[in-house]
């Protein structure tokens, strides 16, 4: 996978026009051109490219592919065939971007007319470098903006509308009070409320609802991990708009504060990762087993959607999706290894009845 430099370690007149982090920090996209073309790039954390598109020239267009341009890591340009100003275009103006709500993909606004957009998908190696709204037809380099639009306009409405609602005054504090509502009904009465989001996006609470009635265990749930969508689901999943959205619960006859480290751990990780967390999926603990929140005899936890046993917490739905609840059960080092030899569909028989109540 190519990386992106900076124009001064490369030496060779590329100039960047734009850098910008996505809102959770896990892309970045950046703009360079030299005196031939421009080009816009989608890098992870430490620049590695996982989508770019070509986006003008600046000189008449070849009629066939600049191998020896390829080569040097310069900017690539378009041949004739397939960009819609065969002789060049002036340099670009004004830059600004637009991230996708799951941040991993962005539009890129010249003047304030759409140029280009790299979604999630984008995969040079596979062929699909991003759309352009200077190229014709497909090519290596960029795919037809005006072909994809009648899909990508629906895409680009909702996240303006998002990111418009999430700058807004009270956003936050009135998508918690939802949360927080629709589990009073479903658990009973909150507790304790502990910040996991550290400062950084995606904002994300940790609300602790304590035995109550006939239930002898603590239930922790996240508030926050629902109000953006998480990446890749659309990649994976037909219906993404039925799984793209989830918070975190789990049951506890220990320490809450303990079991809380559990979302510390995972609340962020799809958006910091580019990933998504859904039913039957499986995570190993980071740090030493004897650290693990539920106990040191477990060493992960697997993700269920409604195990039995357990409160039913559907029925929250935000920005038109149902909002799933996948809860954290605590796994064995032999557990773990079984479900990634063989699928979690595996090891379910063979975990114990009560196992999502009696670890902590």
């Amino acid at each position: 996978m190519a990386t992106i430099r900076s124009a001064g370690e490369r030496g060779d007149g590329i100039e960047v026009l734009l850098s910008d982090a996505s809102p959770y920090g896990s892309r970045t996209l950046v703009v360079e051109r030299d005196e031939t073309s421009s080009v816009a790039y989608l890098c992870g954390p430490k620049g590695e490219v996982h989508g770019a598109v070509w986006l003008a020239n600046h000189v008449p267009a070849p009629e066939t592919t600049d191998l020896d341009r390829l080569n040097s890591e310069l900017p690539p340009v378009a041949v004739r065939v397939n960009t819609r100003h065969p002789d060049g275009r002036r340099p670009l103006g004004t830059l600004r971007s637009l991230w996708f709500e799951e941040g991993d993909g962005v539009a890129l606004y010249e003047n304030d007319e759409l140029l280009a957009v790299i979604p999630g998908w984008a995969d040079v190696s596979r062929g699909m470098p991003g759309y352009s709204r200077d190229a014709v037809g497909e090519s290596p380099f960029a795919w037809s903006l005006e072909d994809a639009m009648e899909a990508l306009a629906p895409r680009l409405a909702k996240a303006r509308s998002y990111w418009e609602w999430r700058g807004s005054e009270g956003s936050w504090a009135t998508f918690q009070q939802f949360v927080m509502g629709h589990l009073d009904r479903a658990v009973g009465t909150a507790g304790r409320f502990w910040d996991a989001g550290g400062g950084r996006l995606p904002t994300v609470g940790i609300t602790e609802r304590p035995p109550e009635g006939d239930r002898e265990h603590t239930i922790l749930s996240t508030v926050g991990m629902s109000c953006q969508r998480m990446p890749t689901v659309e990649q994976y999943i037909d219906r993404p708009e039925a799984y793209a959205r989830v918070e975190l619960a789990v049951a506890t006859r220990g320490d809450a504060r303990e079991a809380a480290r559990l979302f510390l751990w995972l609340a962020q990780y799809p958006w910091h990762s580019v990933t998504w967390l859904g039913h039957g999926h499986t995570a190993k603990w980071y740090h030493r087993p004897e650290t693990f929140p539920l106990g040191s005899a477990y060493n992960g936890v697997i993700m269920l959607a409604g195990p039995s046993g357990l409160p039913d917490l559907s029925g929250f739905t935000f920005g038109g999706d149902a909002v799933r609840w996948l809860w954290l059960v605590p796994l064995t080092d032999d557990e773990l290894r079984l479900s990634a030899a063989n699928g979690y569909r595996a090891l379910l028989p063979r975990l114990p009845a009560d196992r999502t109540t009696r670890a902590g």
